[in-house]
């Protein structure tokens, strides 16, 4: 991680940044495809196991992606040790044994959500049909909660210790065991019986379990990692090192809820308006989030990045990583922007068929939102690595109340306004998404450049 004086700060980060956010990234988009298998699958058993598949991953989801965004506060942690002292063996030892520890708790909370998921639905207005299928495969899918964010723990150690390749090729294996197992229990193969949706859960379950098992046998078998001896010991507590993973995380995993709560939300929005609107947002968002997984790669190696010269107290390092980092996410969301706007179609038929007749309303809709995503793409890149930044300095506080405002008090009515009170409708919806996003982009990147004086650099 030592840095090349002969070089500018940023054209030095620049390569190391690429070398650890490209598998991260390669990793995000394949954890996607993960999911994309259940889909499949179980898209053929027909729309109503669909829709309860579908609600149940989103509740499952939303919490997976806040507890994993509370426990990866280890990442900072960690890198701002090896920053400090490259050798810091016993500290970050600690670091990860306590959030492997919040990953538990965090975990037996989700569960228990998970056993109330059907009333949850319910109360959210669902059908009483798809409520109780989606409330039988939360039943069974919360086992994988737990090896889940564990998981998403020891992803964080093995990128922060220079690994990141064993995100990318555990989460390929993901895919594998997934697709395999829903090959076997949803339609019985191999002589199982066919389970049809719960069969589906069960090979949810044994994926996270794969998962958790291939990381831990990466670290057992790397010599540099398994020099931590992470697993040694784990009852030991460091209840110091675990309010600080827990102080770090919390304001994380509260901007993550409000950030999937406002694409969300606005889901239900557009349910109100019309069915056509609803399908051809849900289509667009799936584009908009597949864009999203390079930029959010990119801002998880600059929390790393920046963590590390924060540790070493180097201020130029710091402001060279962030640097290096946005100019990754700008050039790269340029592309994604360019796909949008010119050949909509060529995307739209990985989920779709745009010549069907029966697709030309939610066609006709998803066209236009691609059209505002991709005028939001370079501010979608630049708030997910600017926050990035500011997670390796450690500074989460603030910025989670700027992601509030920014995406509720800003962005939510924006969608509301133009959405209902205005012809716009549907698009109008989009134009508050991308309020947003602009508005949490320039708030964030106005702290990034007043690090300085609001004193979040190492003295």
């Amino acid at each position: 991680m030592a840095a090349d004086r002969s070089l500018s700060p940023w054209r030095t980060e620049l390569g190391a940044t690429l070398r650890l956010a490209a598998p991260l990234a390669a990793a995000n988009l394949l954890q996607m495809l993960v999911y994309a298998i259940d889909v499949i699958f179980v898209a053929r058993l027909g729309e109503e196991s669909l829709a309860a598949a579908s609600l149940a991953t989103t509740l499952f989801g939303l919490m997976m992606w806040c507890f994993s965004g509370l426990t990866g506060a280890c990442a900072p942690l960690i890198a701002a040790e090896l920053g400090r002292r490259r050798h810091a063996v016993r500290e970050v030892r600690r670091t990860v044994r306590m959030a492997l520890w919040l990953a538990v708790l965090c975990g037996l909370a989700g569960m228990a959500v998970c056993l109330w998921g059907e009333e949850l639905l319910l109360l959210s207005g669902q059908d009483p049909e798809v409520s109780r299928l989606a409330g039988a495969f939360l039943a069974i899918l919360l086992w994988a909660m737990i090896p889940n964010v564990m998981a998403t723990v020891l992803r964080n150690f093995v990128s922060a210790l220079g690994r990141p390749f064993f995100a990318t090729a555990i989460t390929g294996l993901a895919i594998v065991v997934n697709a395999l197992g829903n090959y076997v229990f949803v339609f019985g193969h191999f002589g199982a019986p066919a389970m049809g949706l719960d069969g589906s859960a069960i090979s949810s379950v044994i994926t996270a379990f794969a998962m958790l098992g291939a990381y831990v046998l990466a670290i057992r078998s790397d010599r540099r990692l398994r020099r931590y001896h992470l697993f040694g010991r784990w009852w030991r507590t460091e209840w110091q090192r675990f309010r600080d993973v827990a102080r770090i995380g919390t304001p994380i995993a509260l901007i993550i809820l409000a950030e999937g709560g406002l694409f969300s939300s606005a889901a239900f929005l557009m349910g109100r308006i019309g069915q056509a609107e609803l399908a051809g947002h849900t289509v667009a968002l799936q584009v908009a989030a597949l864009a999203f997984q390079i930029p959010f790669g990119i801002g998880q190696a600059a929390t790393i990045r920046v963590g590390y010269h924060f540790g070493a107290g180097d201020r130029m390092a710091i402001g060279g990583a962030g640097k290096a980092a946005l100019i990754l996410a700008m050039g790269y969301m340029a592309l994604p922007a360019a796909v949008m706007i010119l050949a909509p179609l060529s995307v739209l038929q990985l989920y779709v068929d745009p010549t069907d007749p029966a697709n030309a309303a939610m066609v006709g809709h998803a066209i236009g939102f691609l059209a505002i995503a991709a005028a939001f793409q370079l501010f979608d890149g630049l708030q997910a690595v600017l926050a990035g930044a500011l997670r390796g300095l450690q500074d989460t506080s603030i910025p989670m109340q700027l992601a509030l405002f920014g995406y509720w008090l800003v962005g939510f009515a924006t969608s509301v306004v133009l959405g209902f009170f205005t012809p716009l409708a549907g698009t109008g919806i989009w134009l508050g998404l991308a309020v947003g996003l602009v508005v949490v982009s320039i708030l964030l990147g106005w702290r990034w450049m007043r690090r300085e004086q609001l004193e979040l650099l190492p003295a």
